[in-house]
């Protein structure tokens, strides 16, 4: 069924194992992103930055492969091996539509296990330790805590063993997808960015998920396609002011491993300013939210109010209610001819 797939992998690739034949893709991929990255950088480098956020990312890269290949049964290429042709995609014939669904399948599946990852508080204290760089570059995509990088393999373990799915089908799929990962953390800028941005996350669209801002980084989910992103209202055009996290404990190695074992503190509420321009931000909030949908009509009340209540838990006093009431009254769009 996959002789088409073979056709891909000629001698030597062939006297290659799947893990070496994974391995050499990896290098060749961060070999091209970190060349892109120093002729066409998209923003200024700090080199002792940089320095610092390569170190501690290999750092993470290194231990876990080291820990995880400890736990060779678990390995994705083992596990279709032994499940291929048993699961849920078992009576489609065609290699290509098997596929394609199998791709899509895990794209989403993906998804909705990133914005798990950000929604609860227990994954989270994993996750940030991927969102604390200080500087996006192509090593960012490996910045991954062992427990996270633990769950995501069983995860994507599971979904192999439900549909079935072929072990030289799973290292095409794996190798696109790391591919996209290395893309969207990579500082670089291209023409046609924005035009691309329509079918799947650029750099661009990643750069807004790893802003240190919370209700910018909670969107922009997505691995490959951004049309999950566009589908669940979870997409956000907008350049952040910067990256990382809040309480950062600091960016070497150790203090990012152990992070992943530290509590996530408590966010208290912005305190309300008696000179506070709520309508200001309100305004300026639907206005990013209009951007996020391309100025599609039809939407300008609902981008209101739920910016509106955006606001309204961001300064988060009785005070600040009443005076979000009384400003939304007097410039509500619905009559006020109100305009982006």
């Amino acid at each position: 069924m996959y002789e088409n797939y073979m056709l891909l992998f000629t001698l030597p690739w062939a006297r290659m194992t799947a893990d070496e034949v994974a391995a050499l893709i990896l290098l060749m991929l961060f070999v091209m992103f970190s060349s892109l990255e120093g002729r066409f950088p998209k923003l200024a480098s700090q080199p002792a930055l940089r320095r610092q956020s390569f170190g501690t990312n290999m750092g993470l890269f290194l231990t876990n492969s080291a820990l995880l290949s400890v736990l060779s049964a678990l390995s994705l290429w083992i596990v279709a091996d032994r499940f291929s042709g048993r699961g849920l995609l078992n009576s489609v014939s065609s290699p290509i539509v098997k596929g394609v669904l199998v791709f899509l399948g895990l794209d989403l599946t993906l998804y909705l296990w990133h914005r798990a990852c950000h929604k609860f508080e227990a994954l989270w204290m994993f996750h940030r330790v991927h969102h604390s760089d200080l500087e996006m570059n192509v090593s960012t995509a490996f910045r991954t805590h062992l427990l996270e990088q633990l769950l995501t393999s069983l995860i994507k373990a599971v979904y192999i063993i439900a549909l079935g799915v072929d072990k030289m089908l799973v290292l095409i799929v794996e190798s696109i997808m790391t591919f996209f990962v290395m893309f969207h953390h990579a500082n670089i800028g291209f023409p046609g960015e924005h035009l691309l941005k329509r079918l799947m996350i650029v750099p661009y669209l990643h750069r807004v998920h790893h802003s240190v801002q919370r209700h910018e980084h909670d969107r922009n989910y997505g691995l490959v396609l951004s049309m999950w992103d566009r589908l669940f209202s979870t997409l956000a055009e907008l350049e952040p002011v910067a990256v990382g996290i809040k309480n950062n404990p600091g960016p070497d190695f150790i203090s990012q491993l152990l992070l992943g074992f530290t509590p996530v503190p408590k966010e208290t509420p912005a305190p309300y300013l008696p000179g506070l321009d709520v309508r200001t931000m309100i305004a300026e909030a639907a206005y990013y939210k209009a951007i996020s949908r391309g100025f599609v009509p039809g939407n300008d009340m609902a981008d209101w109010f739920e910016a509106e209540r955006e606001i309204g838990r961001l300064i988060g006093t009785e005070k600040a209610q009443r005076h979000r009431r009384k400003n939304t009254e007097s410039a509500c769009p619905c009559g006020a001819g109100f305009r982006y």
